[in-house]
């Protein structure tokens, strides 16, 4: 069919003039020209109840009216009209008014068919406006077909994106509901990043209405199970790297060694200790300190250097351990694990007061025992006595110096296919044997380093505003907040804590990356003059960058095992009901309250060295015991809820 362009114009001028009772489009609604005025020429519009006053070039006729109320227009987008493609097809190329289109799809021109024809035309699939200067100068313009491929193709899209909003609303309506399907699960992946702190949000939650928070995601992930009560976020949430480093392990570097293997050498541990990298001895009344020697494979630099400065430190979770350094190093040179053992050996003399003197460093050959310290404390008064007494001196010095022995419960939380077992560790006499055996070899290659001018890092903690002596648990519990967490320096400081003038940590090349940097200075310093192979020493801007690296990989490391300890807590918590079988089977044990504040009671529970907080107690004092009782557990909160039973 042709359509003339001069029926086109004329048509466009006629719709051109707006009088009352007219329809109009404004800011996508259908409206009518209440009134007209003469000197603003503004004009009234009525939107249903609304009433405005606008601008002519603000609305857009579409029928000259009468249209009595707007109410009784059908302004929703209309099905497509049985006339819609042979409409198409007689307009492929032809423009033509919204008067004619009206006319072409509905056979009239009326009020409806002209909003009707309207929508179709804004809805953008089947026609287009063609801009056209006459037209514009009317306030109207043309309407063109668009081309068939273009409406198939955009219709496919628009049916596609109607499929995926289906099963998006479905999916919505699966997990508010708390059921969902094996086929959700890659849906679920955002809710997952965001419950591990991968990611900041997630469409997911918010379009279910719930909190996008790290906790919300957990507990929904739960709920769905997706994730089993036991899945442990938090190494994840830390960025700690869950897997074991897989590095071929070099040869030990060429190394003179002192014979010792006359000496009895301790390596004294916890049960299950799998990292035995010291060991103890006494010469006389020189107390020998033994560590296993890591510089000789670990050089700085290398592979394996590298991937254990980006780890910082062993990770301890109480399901498994993820080693800094391959397995294998542990089995090479963990001190008792073979005939012989390898060892960087720190000889002192500890004087009547506690000083230490006559330090000497050398590479040593051993031969260890491995013992525990459950069965080292029943030899304190025949094997270990000479060995208590060397670090009773030292021990006693320290206290001399104001060091902070605070004395709070803590445990040890293991598991062991699925079973969650919590064991308070027991303070006997060998266990403190060997912390003063090792802070006083900190101290001596501290103060070897410092003598010799070794670039090391020390450990260093300020000065609390008030020293104090805390007898009584409360005492103990608030005198640990005074404290700030110790740094590493490049220069000496004293150790508040510690109650030494100058520190390192030493004893733990395996497990600790800030060690081993102590043991391949001194292995740089030790062989400069030797015929062994040779390493400079790291300056001090090295030494400080790689503090810094491994503080951050440590920081995150602490924080992963304190939240994982309070995360299997939990568990044991919320699991110790269903082990008592039926009846009132919740937890219960003592409480220790150490803190009252305004509105809540902080109690310690020696047995699980956790500090929940009760409603305010104001019948109880400070370090009285209390019995209570588990209410509730929030595992993705790790809160725990108490009540008083007595």
């Amino acid at each position: 069919m042709f359509i003339s362009s001069s029926l086109k114009k004329v048509s466009v001028l006629r719709m051109s003039e707006f009088k009352i009772g007219a329809l109009v489009y404004y800011k996508s609604k259908a409206a009518r020209v209440d009134a007209i005025g003469d000197k603003d020429d503004k004009i009234e519009i009525s939107i249903l109840k609304t009433t405005k006053r606008v601008r002519n070039k603000d609305i857009k006729l579409l029928h000259p009216g009468p249209v009595g109320d707007i109410s009784t227009l059908d302004i929703e987008l209309p099905d497509p009209p049985e006339t819609l493609s042979e409409t198409l097809e007689l307009l492929e190329e032809e423009a033509v008014s919204l008067s004619e289109l009206s006319d072409f799809l509905y056979g009239e021109f009326s009020p409806q068919s002209a909003w009707s024809s309207w929508m179709l035309v804004m809805d953008g699939l089947y026609f287009e406006l063609l801009a056209d200067e006459n037209a514009k100068d009317a306030g109207e313009d043309l309407i063109k077909a668009r081309p068939q491929e273009l409406i198939a193709a955009d219709k496919e899209k628009r049916e596609s994106r109607v499929q995926q909003q289906e099963a998006w609303d479905t999916l919505i309506k699966r997990i508010s509901n708390g059921h969902i399907e094996e086929t959700d699960y890659p849906q679920l992946i955002e809710v997952e990043q965001l419950a591990c702190g991968e990611r900041e949000n997630s469409r997911i939650l918010k379009a279910a209405g719930i909190q996008e928070t790290k906790e919300a995601a957990h507990a929904l992930l739960i709920k769905l199970g997706y994730w089993p009560q036991e899945y442990n976020p938090w190494p994840r949430r830390m960025g700690v790297t869950m897997s074991n480093p897989e590095i071929a392990i070099p040869e030990a570097v060429e190394t003179s060694r002192r014979d010792l293997q006359h000496l009895q050498a301790w390596a004294i541990d916890d049960v299950g200790n799998q990292d035995p990298d010291d060991a103890i001895s006494l010469e006389g009344n020189r107390l020998w300190v033994h560590i296993a020697d890591v510089s000789s494979l670990v050089i700085p630099g290398s592979e394996l250097d590298i991937e254990a400065r980006s780890r910082g430190t062993n990770v301890y979770l109480p399901d498994q351990t993820i080693h800094m350094l391959p397995s294998g190093i542990t089995q090479q040179l963990g001190l008792g694990l073979q005939e012989q053992s390898n060892a960087l050996s720190i000889g002192f003399t500890i004087g009547e007061n506690g000083e230490i003197e006559d330090i000497e460093l050398c590479f040593s050959l051993l031969q260890v025992t491995r013992t525990t310290y459950d069965d080292a404390d029943k030899e304190l008064d025949s094997t270990f006595i000479e060995l208590k007494s060397v670090t009773d001196r030292f021990h006693q010095r320290r206290i001399n110096n104001n060091a902070a022995m605070l004395d709070l419960p803590e445990v040890n939380i293991s598991v062991d296919n699925g079973e969650i077992s919590i064991r308070p560790y027991r303070q006997g006499g060998s266990r403190k044997i060997v912390t003063e055996a090792m802070l006083a070899a900190g101290e001596a290659v501290a103060l070897f380093a410092h003598k010799n001018n070794i670039p090391i890092p020390y450990a260093y903690q300020p000065e609390p505003v008030e020293i104090q002596h805390p007898q009584k648990m409360s005492e103990h519990y608030a005198y640990r907040r005074c404290f700030k967490a110790s740094r590493h320096t490049t220069e000496p400081a004293a150790h508040f804590g510690l109650g030494l003038p100058i520190y390192t940590r030493v004893t733990s090349p395996i497990r600790r990356y800030l060690d081993l940097i102590v043991h391949q200075q001194l292995r740089a310093f030790l062989t400069q003059h030797s015929q062994q192979p040779q390493r400079p020493l790291l300056g001090h801007e090295e030494l400080v960058e790689r503090i810094g690296l491994a503080d951050e990989a440590s920081f995150a490391a602490r924080k992963a095992e304190r939240n994982s300890n309070q995360h299997w807590t939990m568990l044991y918590l919320n699991q110790y009901k269903t082990k008592q079988g039926e009846g009132n089977g919740n937890w219960q044990g003592e409480a220790v309250v150490v803190l009252h504040d305004e509105r809540k009671t902080t109690v310690i529970l020696p047995d699980l060295a956790i500090e929940p907080k009760l409603q305010r107690q104001d019948n109880t004092e400070l370090d009285q015991s209390l019995t209570v009782q588990v209410q509730s557990v929030n595992i993705p909160e790790l809160r725990a809820f108490f009540r008083v039973v007595n």
